[in-house]
C-alpha cells in the first residue's frame, strides 16, 4: 500500500486531488491535512506528499524543509509534489528536491501524469531495495545490494566497488559490470561507473557522489551523460542533484 499525504487549506481542493489520485490507483491510502502543523504531527510514514505552498501559519516550503530534515539519515526519501497558485515559488521548491510543481487550478490530466510518474519512482525504489549483485571477494561470494553501491572504479586488472559499507576489491572487467548493472549506472569515464541515484552534483569534467567522493567525467561524454541523466529522472529514477 502506498501512503500519501494531501495538505491544503481548502477542503474542496483536497477532495479534488484525492479523487484524481484514486482514479489513478486503488492501491493507495490518502490522509488529508488542512495545515502543515497537522502533517508534521502525524505519526504516519508517507511515500508521497502533495503540499500546497500557501498554507496558513507555516508555508508548504517550510513543511517540506522539516520533512527533509527528518529524512536526513534515511536511505530513501519521500516524494514531494507542490501545488500553488503562484509560479514564483518554483526556485524554493527545487531547494527541497521537489519531484514536481503544479500550478492551480489543478489540471486533472497533468496531475494524473505527475502522480503516475511518482508512483513509478516509489516502486522503482522498492525494487532497488531488493536488487543485488554477487561479487567474488577474499575467496568468497559476497552479496552486494545495488542501492548500496556508490560507484565502481577500474584499477588495472581489478575492479573496486565503493559502497556504503566500504570498498570491495575484485577481479573483473568494467564492460561486464556495465552490462550487468544496466541503465541506472553510467560509464562517465573508461575507469568509472556511477550509480545515478548517488549523484549529488556534476559538471563537464566531474561527478560528485554521496560520501563526498568525486569521479572523472570524460568531457566528450558530458552531452550524452546529461541526456542519460534526464532520461533516468524522467523515468522515475531517484534524483539527488
Amino acid at each position: 500500500m502506498i501512503h500519501i499525504s494531501v495538505c491544503d487549506n481548502e477542503a474542496t481542493v483536497r477532495e479534488d486531488i484525492a479523487g484524481i489520485l484514486n482514479n489513478c490507483s486503488k492501491n493507495i491510502e490518502i490522509t488529508q491535512f488542512s495545515t502543515g502543523e497537522e502533517l508534521l504531527e502525524a505519526k504516519n510514514s508517507f511515500h508521497i506528499h502533495i503540499i500546497d505552498i500557501e498554507l496558513d501559519n507555516m508555508s508548504g516550503i517550510d513543511v517540506a524543509k522539516q520533512i527533509r530534515l527528518r529524512e536526513k539519515n534515511k536511505r530513501s526519501k519521500s516524494i514531494i509534489i507542490f501545488v500553488t497558485g503562484y509560479r514564483e515559488y518554483m526556485e524554493d521548491a527545487f531547494d527541497v528536491n521537489a519531484f514536481h510543481y503544479l500550478v492551480k487550478p489543478i489540471d486533472e490530466k497533468k496531475m494524473s501524469t505527475v502522480f503516475k510518474r511518482a508512483l513509478k519512482e516509489v516502486f522503482a525504489r522498492y525494487n532497488q531495495e531488493k536488487q543485488y549483485v554477487i561479487v567474488r571477494y577474499n575467496g568468497m561470494q559476497k552479496k552486494v545490494l545495488i542501492k548500496d553501491i556508490y560507484y565502481i572504479e577500474s584499477n588495472n586488472k581489478k575492479v573496486v566497488f565503493h559502497t556504503r559499507d566500504g570498498n570491495i576489491e575484485t577481479y573483473g572487467k568494467m564492460d561486464d559490470w556495465e552490462n550487468e548493472l544496466g541503465d541506472n549506472f553510467y560509464r562517465s569515464h573508461r575507469c568509472y561507473l556511477v550509480n545515478m541515484e548517488k549523484i549529488t552534483a556534476y559538471s563537464v569534467d566531474t561527478i560528485d557522489v554521496v560520501g563526498e567522493d568525486s569521479v572523472i567525467m570524460a568531457r566528450k561524454k558530458y552531452p550524452d551523460f546529461v541526456k542519460a541523466y534526464m532520461r533516468y529522472a524522467k523515468d522515475g529514477g531517484a534524483v539527488s542533484v
